[in-house]
């Protein structure tokens, strides 16, 4: 395991069986390809081994959990999960797989902790094919956020000190992540694009005094910000701040963006809004 791992990790242009080899120091690739095809191990315990060293020699009360995506380019077309899809690695629609992860990041370091890879519904409504490539009859389909839900969830149940969670738009914008996080308490403010009417912004309109601090997912430009796990506050601008196009109203805003009440144009139905929520220590 330990020389695949090195042979993963080094500079080898095509990592096949008989290339990973031979940049180890093998003379034949048998131990590599029995390692793969017939040698029996539980890949979830060997996460699970990292993670206890990452929470022993990384483990800050402050840690951050970081929640991102990335693709793998590939050229064939039986690889589990592949097809053509956008990649944020190469920045546009290839063919390539694509799988979510979890890092665990610290003053003292910051490491990879959990993976999850994502099968598009080409691949779960074709059992044969699934198959063919190893993949479990019980798995169906899950969206990216639907992954990143499970990857959280097992992150917040192990060793894994964890005080902040942080992703992009892509995982702000989803009200079941969102929601996820507030019931275990470990609040969040992703990037959100505001499209959900029942569902608030964590940590947008935060107060000053408050204010998250902004980090950058890794293989994403979009910065992300977190909340503090111990207090967070929650808001979101009523969606009929915005007069329409053809009823401007000039003249100072509130504090909260907003026109007056007295100023605001006439509406034929009542304002959405979400009243700031506050959370005490845990």
């Amino acid at each position: 395991m330990r020389d695949y791992v090195r042979g993963l990790l080094g500079p080898v242009g095509r990592k096949n069986g008989w290339q990973l080899a031979e940049y180890v120091g093998h003379d034949v690739p048998a131990g590599l390809q029995h390692l793969l095809n017939r040698a029996r191990w539980d890949p979830d315990e060997v996460r699970d081994d990292p993670q206890e060293y990452v929470a022993e020699r990384l483990g800050e009360p402050d840690g951050v959990l970081i929640i991102d995506e990335t693709g793998f380019l590939k050229k064939g077309t039986t690889s589990a999960g592949v097809q053509w899809q956008y990649s944020g690695t190469a920045g546009r629609t290839e063919n390539c797989q694509v799988a979510v992860f979890a890092a665990y990041a610290s003053t003292r370091g910051r490491t990879l902790v959990d993976r999850q890879l994502y099968l598009p519904k080409s691949w779960t409504s074709d059992r044969e094919r699934c198959r063919a490539a190893g993949v479990p009859d019980g798995r169906a389909f899950a969206t990216k956020t639907a992954l990143a839900r499970h990857l959280v969830t097992r992150a917040l149940a192990s060793l894994l000190p964890i005080a902040w969670v942080t992703a992009d738009a892509l995982y702000g914008q989803d009200w079941h992540f969102r929601r996820m996080l507030e019931e275990a308490e470990s609040a969040t403010s992703s990037p959100c694009r505001n499209r959900s009417r029942s569902s608030p912004c964590p940590g947008a309109g935060a107060s000053t005094s408050s204010s998250p601090t902004h980090l950058r997912t890794p293989g994403s430009g979009s910065p992300a910000a977190t909340a503090p796990r111990a207090r967070a506050s929650t808001t979101r601008r009523p969606r009929c701040c915005r007069p329409s196009r053809s009823s401007r109203v000039t003249g100072p805003r509130t504090a909260g963006g907003c026109w007056p009440a007295a100023a605001s144009p006439a509406r034929t139905r009542s304002p959405t809004t979400w009243h700031t929520q506050s959370r005490g220590p845990l």
